[in-house]
């Protein structure tokens, strides 16, 4: 499997493949060109890093978030499992609710200040009305400029996956109709651990999301119970803009968010959410 990761020690920042607990190394310097350069390249420079002496155990870095750049967007896709659009439906807190199942993909973004890494702490004290909610989801790290990109295309155009939590200010994402101010408040956008390239993981539709909270069981669904899935996500956004190398689209959570119970189960000083997706790893967060 090939894992990507984004990266810093006391030799500063890198990029480098993750192997049986062990970094080996691509290069060393701000990780977001890095990243675009090996998207760029298709992986091609792999063999020339399987001789490299630099190799490091993974558990003397500091992982970062695997992403191209901050300056960029996270674009999200809203309701997008059945049993939550009805569970967000019916919770009182959405604002643009006019179908319980969405007729077309609800699309949204989330700032790129808002993102953290694995073990980076939500500061939930950010939020002044106190209902800091958790959202589990796959992410889709694009690999190649799209524009217009069919369904039937739609798999060749993506670089790897990866996790994304897309912390909520609940009260924020209400008050203001449109999301972006309850979803982008700095550290609400953890991701992560690293990404794994498409071609390593086909069979990313058979793989299973599970979020915990404090390691209770919040959140457990197939990425195959998607209302929209992959490719006409990808479609959907391509056919008005243009999707560039390192662009991550966050496909949606499933039920069992915070508002989900009764009373809603917000995260609070102390929690650890932790986002698991089969085939891919683990992103854990704690809440400060």
């Amino acid at each position: 499997m090939m894992i990507v990761a984004a990266f810093r020690d006391s030799d500063g920042p890198g990029l480098g493949l993750v192997e049986d607990d062990v970094i080996t190394v691509i290069a060393r310097g701000d990780h977001g060109p890095l990243l675009l350069d090996l998207i760029g390249a298709g992986m091609s420079r792999r063999a020339s890093t399987k001789s490299t002496s630099d190799r490091i155990a993974l558990s003397s870095v500091q992982l970062e978030a695997p992403v191209a750049s901050r300056d960029r967007a996270i674009i999200c896709v809203g309701k997008n499992y059945h049993a939550h659009a009805k569970e967000f439906f019916g919770s009182g807190f959405d604002s643009t609710a006019q179908d319980e199942i969405p007729q077309a993909p609800v699309i949204f973004a989330k700032l790129g200040s808002s993102v953290v890494a694995d073990g980076t702490a939500i500061r939930a004290s950010l939020d002044p009305t106190n209902t800091v909610d958790y959202e589990g989801e796959l992410a889709i790290v694009i690999g190649k400029q799209a524009h217009k990109v069919s369904k039937a295309d739609a798999w060749d155009t993506i670089f790897g996956y990866t996790i994304c939590n897309d912390v909520t200010s609940r009260a924020l994402q209400k008050t203001h109709n449109q999301w972006l101010i309850g979803k982008s408040l700095d550290s609400f956008g953890p991701v992560g651990p690293w990404i794994v390239t498409a071609d390593q993981l086909h069979d990313i539709v058979d793989q299973e999301l599970v979020t915990t909270v404090n390691g209770e069981e919040r959140q457990r669904a197939s990425i195959r119970d998607l209302i929209f899935d992959i490719p006409t996500l990808i479609e959907t956004l391509s056919a008005t803009m243009t999707l560039y190398p390192g662009d991550i689209i966050a496909t949606g959570t499933p039920a069992g968010v915070g508002i989900g119970h009764k009373p809603p189960l917000y995260l609070k000083p102390g929690d650890t959410v932790s986002v698991s997706i089969s085939g891919i790893g683990t992103l854990s967060n704690p809440v400060a």
